[in-house]
C-alpha cells in the first residue's frame, strides 16, 4: 500500500543562497524524493540565468537530468504567477509539463480562475494555491484565509485546490489542522513547517520540536486520503540547513510508518 510520504522532499527555496544544481544536491542529502522548484533560482554550473518558464529545453534537460543522477523527481513549482493573459500561462503550464512536474504552487490573480481551470484541464496539471501570512498591513490579500481559497476553488475541477502551507497559518494565528478540514478534498499540496510560536516572526523549528502540531498535521492528511506532495520549506536563512531538514524529512517518514499510513 502506498505511503502518504512517497512524495516527501524539499521546496529549493530551502536552499535559495544556493544555484539549482547545488539545491538538486542538497535536497538529495537531506533525504528528499521529490523537490519542488521556484521561479528565478540561478541555475549555476555552466549555465547562466535562472529556472523558470523562459528557460530553453536545454536547460530544463540538464535540470531533469541532474534530478535523476540525485534520486529526486521534479513534482511542483512554484510559487508561480497566473493571470488573465492566456499566452504567459501557457508559457508556465507547458514549462511545468515539460519539467515533468504535476503541480503549479501560485498565488493566482482571483479573476482569472475560469482561465486557469481550463489550462489545467487541458495540460492536466494541478494548480494548489498558496497562502503568505495574513497581515493588517495588507488588508487587501486574501490568500491567507482557508475559506477564501476555498471560495475560488468549489465547484472547480479538482485539478484545483490549495497547497497548505502550514507555516503562514501559523504566522496568521490559524492551527493548520482547522484550515486543512476547511479545506478538505481540495489539498493538492503541502509547504509543510513547524514553527516556534503562533504570530508573525515565528521561524522554523524542526518537526515536532515547535507548536504547528505536526503529527496531527500528518494523521488529517492521512485521514483526508491525500496524494499530493510535501515541501519541507526551512526558511531560516536559505544556506542549506541539511541537518535540520533531514530530520524534518526523518520525523515525518517515521510518524506514517509507525502508523502505516
Amino acid at each position: 500500500m502506498p505511503s502518504i510520504m512517497d512524495k516527501m522532499g524539499c521546496q529549493a527555496y530551502t536552499f535559495n543562497q544556493f544555484p539549482v544544481f547545488e539545491a538538486i544536491e542538497l535536497c538529495a542529502k537531506s533525504g528528499a524524493k521529490v523537490i519542488e522548484f521556484y521561479p528565478g533560482q540561478r541555475l549555476g554550473g555552466n549555465l547562466q540565468g535562472a529556472l523558470d518558464q523562459n528557460s530553453p529545453k536545454s536547460v530544463i534537460k540538464a535540470v531533469q537530468d541532474a534530478c535523476s543522477a540525485n534520486g529526486v523527481r521534479p513534482v511542483a513549482f512554484g510559487v508561480a504567477g497566473l493571470g488573465k493573459v492566456e499566452a504567459d500561462n501557457r508559457k508556465l503550464f507547458e514549462f511545468v509539463k515539460a519539467l515533468g512536474a504535476e503541480t503549479i504552487t501560485t498565488e493566482p490573480d482571483a479573476t482569472a480562475m475560469d482561465l486557469i481551470e481550463k489550462l489545467a484541464v487541458e495540460y492536466n496539471i494541478k494548480v494548489a494555491i498558496h497562502n503568505h501570512p495574513g497581515s493588517p498591513a495588507n488588508p487587501n490579500y486574501k490568500y491567507w484565509d482557508p475559506k477564501y481559497v476555498l471560495s475560488l476553488v468549489q465547484g472547480r475541477s479538482p485539478l484545483l485546490g490549495a497547497c497548505a502551507d502550514t507555516g503562514h497559518w501559523v504566522r496568521s494565528n490559524i492551527k493548520p489542522v482547522d484550515a486543512m478540514r476547511i479545506l478538505k478534498g481540495r489539498l493538492l499540496g503541502s509547504h509543510l513547517k513547524d514553527l516556534n510560536k503562533f504570530g508573525p516572526g515565528a521561524t522554523d523549528v524542526p518537526y515536532g520540536d515547535g507548536v504547528s502540531d505536526i503529527a496531527a498535521i500528518l494523521d488529517e492528511f492521512a485521514k483526508q486520503k491525500f496524494t499530493g506532495h510535501f515541501s519541507v520549506e526551512y526558511e531560516i536563512n536559505g544556506r542549506g540547513p541539511v541537518e535540520a531538514v533531514g530530520q524534518c524529512i526523518g520525523y515525518a517518514r517515521g510518524y506514517c510508518a509507525g502508523r502505516k499510513i
